[in-house]
């Protein structure tokens, strides 16, 4: 039988991302949730900038898992 034999652990360091990096991504992401929020908690009645009630079925049950009151 061959013996398998094991190197030892190397540590390695983290690398610091720079905030200029992360920057344009966390806008992103915090203008992707406002629009998701409106479209989830507001997108009926008089803010509604989609007329119908196509918007207000897609996120009907995430409107109630959400908290958000629609009838």
């Amino acid at each position: 039988m061959a013996t398998a034999t094991l190197k030892p652990a190397v540590a390695v360091a983290p690398v610091p991302v720079p905030l200029k990096a992360v920057a344009p991504w966390a806008v992103f992401g915090v203008l992707l949730f406002i629009v998701v929020l409106y479209f989830v908690g507001a997108e009926q009645g008089a803010t509604a900038l989609v007329s119908g009630h196509a918007v207000h079925e897609f996120v009907h049950d995430g409107r109630h898992l959400l908290g958000f009151p629609c009838h």
